[in-house]
């Protein structure tokens, strides 16, 4: 009797007291928690990103050459002028003794017409002095011839001839100094073709004397090569980098968030850098039109770019602010909270966290807004509890 009334005793104090047994009871000290409030809340995408130099210089070459040397390695410091890369600009040195050639001749082109046009119009102006005198002579002539046949002693054939001779050494002398005027005008309109080639050709010399001097990839600015070619005989084509050099005096911040955030990012909103535990403000200043992998781009630039925390390649954290509520509830945030939309959290009630459906809307850096299933003044779990999802409740000792 004594014992079976025991093993019903017992009976009845596991199906009453069982679940508590079997429920798993958690440390409140191993826990966070945070507390349901209202207040303003700002909402922030967040991003990763990558600390870049605000100005990089990428040199390129000119031609199509081999690489000689590297003269500067990557991570080296230059100074403004310094050569970093030699190229082998041999077809380019061609060019510019080839160029050097024609010009010469396009010279001695210009100075062998000066010269028969100089002794063209020599010869010309003696046949017109021999034209000129020829027409006095005969003008002076056929004035005498009038005379004699006013006063009726030579006849009117002889006078006529006299008349057509002169004439006819005038028309002559014309015909002289006419030819000497196109000659004149012919040449100087050779000369002028002369003079255009010329300027085309000295044109061209400058530019493959420029390609030339262009042969040592040099810095344009102080600064550290952040990249070159990667060994010496290397072929490169016209238009190839071959080096870049790096201001790292100032920095900018290229970033990238999900697309499904495509349509919140614009440029001009405010935005906030991590590097370590300290925060940079800066400002959206460029949205990439594309998407990548479902990743869009962006650029930061900060208000302080030559921050001593700021170094190349630098990965950080990055909150653009998109919105914000001047009154919300709202949560601080914690490994529980999984984006916006419905969640389960738990909720702290008396001895036990309970799981309760919440809906969470605008998500900021430090909080995130409410919307349903919580109210002011609830104390929520904020440390991951995945792995009592499957619980609706867990108990606090």
């Amino acid at each position: 009797m004594l014992l079976a009334a025991g093993l019903a005793s017992a009976t009845t104090a596991v199906f009453a007291w069982g679940p508590d047994l079997i429920r798993p009871a958690l440390r409140r000290s191993s826990l966070s928690f945070a507390r349901v409030e209202t207040g303003p809340i700002e909402a922030s995408l967040t991003g990763a990103g990558t600390v870049l130099p605000e100005v990089e210089k990428v040199l390129s070459t000119p031609v199509d050459a081999r690489v000689l040397r590297i003269l500067e390695r990557p991570g080296e410091s230059v100074e403004s002028g310094d050569p970093i890369v030699e190229l082998d600009l041999s077809a380019a040195t061609l060019a510019v003794e080839k160029l050097d050639q024609d010009l010469a001749l396009k010279r001695n082109q210009q100075a062998q017409t000066r010269l028969d046009l100089q002794s063209r119009l020599a010869a010309l102006e003696s046949q017109r002095k021999a034209k000129d005198l020829a027409a006095r002579l005969l003008t002076a002539q056929l004035d005498r011839r009038r005379q004699l046949r006013a006063e009726g002693l030579v006849s009117d054939e002889d006078l006529a001839q006299a008349e057509l001779q002169a004439a006819q050494a005038a028309l002559e002398l014309k015909q002289v100094e006419d030819e000497a005027g196109s000659a004149r005008l012919s040449t100087d309109a050779r000369l002028e073709g002369l003079d255009l080639e010329i300027a085309i050709l000295r044109k061209e010399r400058a530019e493959a004397a420029r390609v030339l001097s262009l042969g040592t990839a040099r810095a344009d600015r102080s600064g550290v090569v952040t990249w070159t070619v990667s060994e010496e005989g290397a072929a490169v084509r016209n238009g190839d980098p071959v080096a870049r050099i790096a201001d790292l005096s100032r920095f900018r911040v290229e970033a990238t968030v999900s697309d499904v955030h495509s349509k919140r990012l614009s440029v001009g909103l405010p935005a906030t850098v991590k590097v370590g535990d300290e925060s940079l403000a800066g400002v959206v200043s460029s949205v990439l039109p594309s998407i990548r992998d479902g990743a869009l781009g962006f650029a930061i630039a900060l208000q302080d770019p030559s921050n001593a925390l700021l170094r190349p390649n630098l990965r950080v954290d990055v909150l653009v602010a998109i919105g914000r509520k001047e009154r919300a509830l709202k949560l601080r945030r914690g490994p529980a909270i999984d984006g916006e939309g419905a969640q389960s959290l738990f909720v702290v009630r008396g001895s036990r966290a309970v799981k309760t459906t919440a809906r969470i809307g605008l998500i900021g850096f430090e909080a995130c807004e409410v919307l349903e299933g919580l109210a002011e003044g609830d104390e929520v779990v904020l440390s991951d509890m995945r792995e009592y999802e499957h619980l609706s409740e867990v108990r606090l000792r």
